[in-house]
């Protein structure tokens, strides 16, 4: 007679406790860690950053090695406003970005005479300044989409007056609160 022996089948060892930790450490890690990463990148490429102030272009308002937060939602609902302090990426330089203050808005003339702003002929009020805006520039339309923008230390600024307008589109986001150093800290005029 013949019997038939069934062949026997490899079974998968259960796992032993450093295989069962290990799965429970990367459980963890897809669980927790994960989202939180995700979370962080969502706010920082769409709503908010941290930043930190890189020279002396825009004293006396903000210092060299401040931490600011800029926010980035603002300027999807209006445009920049005369005033804002802005952080903007210029694509053809390899620099940091730079910090500095709107002062032309897109369709207005712009002149520099005589140590002073004037916009479509009428001089800007710019409470924020202690110094005179040096260089001129003959009066000059702003183009559609774009702004004109100066640092606050008019002597120590690399800004419109060298490098032109700047597209809205190279606006990273808005100066909105100053965290560091804890003295100074508050929101961003």
């Amino acid at each position: 007679m013949n019997q038939e022996h069934p062949i026997p089948t490899p079974s998968e060892p259960a796992p032993n406790s450093l295989q069962r930790t290990i799965l429970r450490w990367i459980r963890e890690i897809l669980e927790t860690i994960l989202p939180a990463l995700l979370i962080v990148l969502v706010v920082n490429l769409f709503l908010a950053q941290a930043t930190r102030v890189e020279g002396q272009s825009m004293e006396p308002n903000l210092h060299n090695n401040q931490r600011l937060i800029i926010e980035k939602v603002s300027y999807h609902f209006h445009p920049p406003r005369r005033g804002d302090i802005v952080v903007i990426k210029l694509p053809d330089r390899h620099s940091d970005p730079l910090i500095k203050r709107v002062v032309g808005l897109p369709g207005e003339t712009i002149e520099i005479r005589d140590g002073h702003v004037y916009i479509n002929g009428e001089l800007l009020q710019e409470p924020y300044l202690h110094q005179l805006t040096y260089g001129n520039l003959a009066p000059h339309v702003i183009a559609p989409g774009h702004v004109f923008v100066l640092g606050d230390n008019r002597g120590a600024s690399n800004d419109s007056r060298s490098f032109g307008e700047v597209k809205i589109s190279y606006i990273v986001g808005r100066a909105w609160f100053r965290y560091w150093p804890l003295d100074e800290i508050g929101f961003v005029h």
